[in-house]
């Protein structure tokens, strides 16, 4: 079994979220990055561990990150077809 459907069937689902920074020489401008993964929610332990990467490592201070998050696959919505339908 492919390692993402099984995440995907475990809970794991996209997550985008909208970082804004405060870039490091220009304290007045804010710059945009997004960062895609999949994730657990609500805790989203992935974005935490990147967010505090960003923190301790980066320049640009953090100024808002916004959170989107959709279940792509569920267990309920996933079920085993047990006949075939083939079409000419």
């Amino acid at each position: 079994m492919d390692q993402a459907f099984a995440n995907q069937m475990a809970g794991y689902s996209l997550t985008t979220a909208e970082i804004l920074y405060r870039l490091p020489d220009h304290r007045e401008l804010l710059q945009s990055y997004v960062w895609q993964d999949f994730d657990l929610a609500p805790r989203f332990p992935r974005l935490s561990e990147f967010l505090d990467f960003w923190r301790t490592s980066l320049d640009g201070p953090l100024y808002r990150v916004r959170v989107a998050h959709k279940a792509l696959i569920s267990p309920t919505e996933f079920s085993f077809v047990a006949g075939e339908l083939q079409v000419h």
